[in-house]
This record gives C-alpha cells, structure tokens and sequence, in this order.
C-alpha cells in the first residue's frame, strides 16, 4: 500500500474518548489549512461509528466554518438526531481549541429495491485511465496524496471544466463505510477549481481567495474506492464572491455511483 494511503488510513482510525466524541489524528506542521476533505470524512467516519451496520452512507452535507489547524487533534461531538427503520441520521460538529470549524449531517440507509434511471453517462468517450499520466501535483503539503488521479484532457463532456479518474493509491480492506470515507475525501479534490474556472480560467489563483464554504455528497450506490471512478465537474454559476461546482463520479463500466455539490467562496484580490 502507497505511504500516502496508508497515512490516510491512519487518519480515519478515529479514537473515541467518551460516548459519542472522537478524537481525530491531524498530524503536520506549517501555516496552511487542513485539506477540508480530511476533516469531513473524519466526521463521517465518527457518523458512523454510532450507526448500525446495515445503514450504509446515504448522503452528507458538511458546513466548512474556520480553517483546520495542523499539528492539533480534531474532536468530533455526534449528535444522534433520529435512528429509524430504513434512515438514521446524525449531525457532527469538529472542534478545534473550543471552536467549530465543520459541521456535518449525515444520512444512512438500510439497502433496499426499487426502481433505476441515470444520466446518459460520459465513460465510454473518456480515455482509459491507464493511458494517462498521474497528475503531477501530487503532494498535499509534506505528504504525497492517498489518491491516484489522472487528468482528462480535453474533457468529455462540452458543459464539463474539469474531469479525471481517480482511485485510492492501493488495495483497501473490505469495509464499506472506509470506502464512503475515502471518497468524502477526495470528492472535495476539484470543486473549488471547476467553480473559479469561468472567472479566471487557468490564471493565477494569488489574484484570487477561495475556500470551499459547504459540500454535499450523495452516495446512489456502494463503490469501492480502490477502483477507478470518472470524476466529471461543472461550473453552475459564479456571482457574489461565490461559486457552485456540480459533480459526478461513474463506475468504469458507467453507473453513476455519486454526485457532489460544493459552494466555494471566490473573492478577487485588489
């Protein structure tokens, strides 16, 4: 297995310190915020640690509200808002110092039939993922990325501004919520970009703060995220120093696995 997933891995291993809060390793030094894709899916690694087995991941809808700290634990506080039959919910707030800085709500769900539609979906154009190169930005401060991610170039799809294949960078153990987790995380690889991308193109980001702001995951089916998935984006609309990115993730042979939803703050520098 990859250092880097290992490392990722090791950051999902959550400690609980009493009934429903956790302490989340955030290991690192330097000025720089914590990727906002760790400390979501270490909320909804807690989520689930208070949930039946047989709910999967559902859906989750995460607030970023301050800049993680490195070198600091994350604690995670769960709230157990409703356990249901078929849903159970559950609301996550992360601290750091006393203060918030991502809440979380999350929704699970007990397997069961019904009826399938989709999206017309754009693999068969897209290019095998093994006939590309990795992307060579592939560090995430000290640490190389726990993900493998290959850039489509041209995109796809004529509405898409961003598109790649993306993977785990080695085998993961057969855990489904692990699975979600990882996902969570790279999910929020690419939004920002795909939002600012109608402003300012492939220009310089120094003439531009962004953040994410709030990011919204539904999982339609489950997906191992040791296998490639086609990771399409789209600009929805920009104004007010904000910007909507909308996404989707298929499977190679073009199931639509999940869709992502992200608001970034995009605010010009004088």
């Amino acid at each position: 297995m990859a250092e880097g997933l290992q490392r990722l891995i090791d950051l999902l291993d959550l400690e609980p310190i009493d009934r429903d809060i956790y302490r989340g390793p955030n290991p690192g030094e330097g000025s720089g915020r914590v990727f906002g894709g760790q400390v979501a899916s270490q909320a909804l690694r807690a989520a689930a640690a208070t949930v039946e087995a047989d709910h999967r991941v559902n859906s989750l809808h995460a607030y970023f509200l301050r800049p993680g700290r490195f070198g600091m634990p994350i604690i995670y506080t769960v709230d157990r808002i409703r356990d249901g039959s078929s849903f159970t919910t559950r609301r996550v707030v992360a601290l750091q110092q006393g203060e918030a800085i991502l809440n979380l709500d999350a929704s699970f769900h007990k397997e069961e039939p019904g009826g399938e539609y989709q999206l017309p979906s754009p693999v068969e154009q897209a290019p095998e993922p093994e006939s590309l190169e990795p992307n060579n930005h592939g560090w995430i401060g000290q640490h190389r990325r726990p993900i493998d991610m290959r850039d489509v170039h041209p995109t796809v799809s004529p509405h898409a501004t961003r598109a790649h294949w993306v993977k785990a960078d080695g085998t993961l153990p057969d855990d489904p919520v692990l699975h979600a987790c990882v996902i969570t995380y790279f999910s929020d690889s690419g939004p920002v970009g795909a939002a600012r991308r109608p402003l300012a193109g492939n220009g310089d980001w120094d003439r531009m703060m962004t953040a994410s702001l709030d990011h919204c995951v539904w999982f339609h089916r489950a997906v191992r995220a040791d296998e490639w998935l086609f990771y399409e984006l789209e600009a929805v609309a920009c104004g007010g120093a904000r910007g909507l990115a909308r996404g989707e993730m298929w499977t190679q042979d073009g199931k639509l696995a999940i869709t992502v939803s992200q608001e970034a703050l995009l605010r010009p520098l004088a």
